[in-house]
């Protein structure tokens, strides 16, 4: 019987795939297996090989013909091609939000900082990236332009990789909640250069922390 795949089911395979390449759970250079993953997914072969089609699109993976799929290393320059591209569009969102912002996005932001203080003093990293990604999002949303956040989804996940390696502790994530916190306080004083500057000085944190990470986990780089 010849089967029919859906895209829903290739979707699936790429979506968890993509969190554990993020999330370092398959760390760089590691050769992923169709088989292995398809038993794992209770697909046939066809949607993997569709998924990882879609990695290799953000350039998560590369697949190489005949020799397999592998996920790619961190590479510095493309992390930093992803932050100019994150910046150029999240400090034009603070721009617009100090034009005009959604109230109650304002109050949820409030939460999620909370949230993101709570989660750094617990040591607890997966949260708190979480709780990043929330706030990130409801600044683009309160704003009026989700869809500004959206576009930046592909570049941001090679900058999350290397946000595994360099947030370890409540002492380099608490750092970053004061980042929010300044600028939301150029938010409100609908100050669009203060919120500027502070929403580039929080985007070159990423670009501080780089070194370390590559002294301690060379392995894991181009």
């Amino acid at each position: 019987m010849i089967e029919v795949t859906t895209g829903s089911a290739a979707e699936r395979v790429e979506a968890s795939l993509r969190r554990s390449i993020i999330a370092l759970d398959v760390l760089p250079g590691t050769r992923l297996s169709e088989q292995e993953i398809a038993v794992r997914h209770g697909v046939s072969r066809q949607p993997v090989r569709e998924a990882f089609i879609g990695l290799s699109r953000t350039r998560l993976v590369e697949v190489r013909p005949q020799r397999g799929t592998v996920v790619t290393k961190i590479s510095v320059p493309r992390l930093m091609q992803a932050r100019f591209v994150r910046e150029a569009i999240e400090t034009a969102v603070v721009r617009r939000a100090c034009e005009t912002f959604d109230p109650t996005s304002r109050r949820r932001i409030d939460d999620l900082v909370a949230l993101q203080a709570e989660r750094a003093a617990a040591g607890d990293h997966a949260g708190f990236q979480r709780a990043d990604t929330l706030f990130h999002a409801a600044l683009a949303e309160g704003a009026g332009c989700a869809l500004a956040w959206e576009s930046v989804q592909d570049v941001k996940a090679h900058l999350d990789r290397a946000c595994q390696l360099t947030l370890a502790d409540p002492a380099t994530m608490l750092p970053l909640v004061e980042q929010h916190r300044a600028i939301l306080a150029g938010l409100d004083a609908r100050d669009p250069e203060a919120a500027t500057e502070a929403m580039r000085h929080h985007l070159w944190e990423i670009v501080r922390a780089l070194p370390r990470a590559e002294a301690r986990y060379p392995d894991l780089f181009e």
